[in-house]
């Protein structure tokens, strides 16, 4: 059992339909038939969406996604059609709303790994593979890959777990030409990324993209390369043969497993609400990626 410890209820809109509460964002539908995405506060761990917000993170995600998207703009489109609040919208949606086209998407997460962590280590352990790509002998939790890869993922259901795929399954599910086209701007993505981070003194070791079609043409959607669909390392600190420090939920995880919180992840029982300085603590480090990436400071 996992998923929300307490779901919330959409706020309602004149002239917007609510369309899917997830994890972080709650979508909704114009009466142009655009999509409005509303990035909240809320934060998961574990397949669970914790009681607990982490202050600004909505408003952090956003503004970051929209800095990628310009920096991607050469690449590849994007979904954006406009910040604008709805009328009628909360105030509080201010900064984390996003007016988006309506796409056609790829039931497929695309996911670029440039280091070896995470699933990816589990599986190379097992197998020396990663997604049925063969990798060579002696990498460990952190190493640097030879290339980028492209080790695709099935999207699961809030409180499930995405599950790591072969290229040769994502073909077969959506045809061999737009499995291609997902490779190709997954990892010309990731490089793009991978090379503006460096330069900031930041590691991206791996990400995940959404693609949809807008007729024909391939367009980028959801949120790109933010703390909660990346994992960014400090490259002052990068070592290989352990876990890395990261500008993630780490503050969340390593309490949520700490003798402190008394939950057990392998019960049924829901996580508790996190305290307050591991709240302070995850908010300063989204804030910190965000400064660190766009030069900008958090207002």
């Amino acid at each position: 059992m996992s998923g929300f410890v307490e779901k919330p209820e959409p706020i309602q809109v004149p002239g917007l339909v609510h369309l899917h509460t997830g994890k972080v964002r709650e979508l909704y539908q114009n009466e142009a038939g655009d999509l409005v995405m509303v990035a909240s506060d809320r934060i998961s761990a574990y397949d669970w969406v914790l009681p607990t917000e982490i202050p600004d993170k909505g408003r952090v995600l956003t503004q970051l996604s929209l800095w990628w998207f310009d920096q991607l703009a050469d690449l590849i489109p994007n979904h954006v059609l406009s910040t604008e609040l709805p009328p009628g919208a909360p105030a509080d949606w201010a900064g984390r709303t996003l007016v988006c086209k309506s796409l056609q998407m790829v039931p497929v997460e695309c996911v670029a790994r440039g280091y070896l962590t995470g699933s990816g280590l589990v599986e190379y352990n097992e197998s020396r593979t990663v997604c049925g790509l063969a990798l060579p002998e002696g990498l460990v939790d952190g190493s640097e890959l030879p290339g980028p890869i492209f080790t695709p993922a099935t999207k699961a259901a809030v409180g499930e777990h995405d599950e790591n795929v072969s290229y040769e399954e994502v073909a077969r599910q959506v045809g061999a030409d737009t499995a291609a086209r997902l490779r190709q701007a997954t990892l010309a993505v990731y490089a793009r990324g991978r090379d503006i981070a460096r330069e900031r003194g930041i590691i991206l070791a791996d990400t995940k993209f959404e693609f949809g079609f807008d007729g024909d043409g391939l367009v980028l959607a959801d949120e790109v390369l933010t703390a909660d669909s990346s994992r960014f390392w400090p490259a002052d600190q990068w070592e290989p043969g352990r876990a890395q420090p990261s500008y993630d939920k780490q503050f969340v995880r390593d309490w949520l497993t700490s003798a402190e919180s008394g939950w057990d992840r392998k019960s049924e029982q829901p996580p508790p609400a996190l305290p307050q300085q591991v709240v302070d603590a995850t908010r300063a480090k989204y804030v910190e990626a965000y400064e660190r990436l766009t030069g900008l400071t958090w207002a």
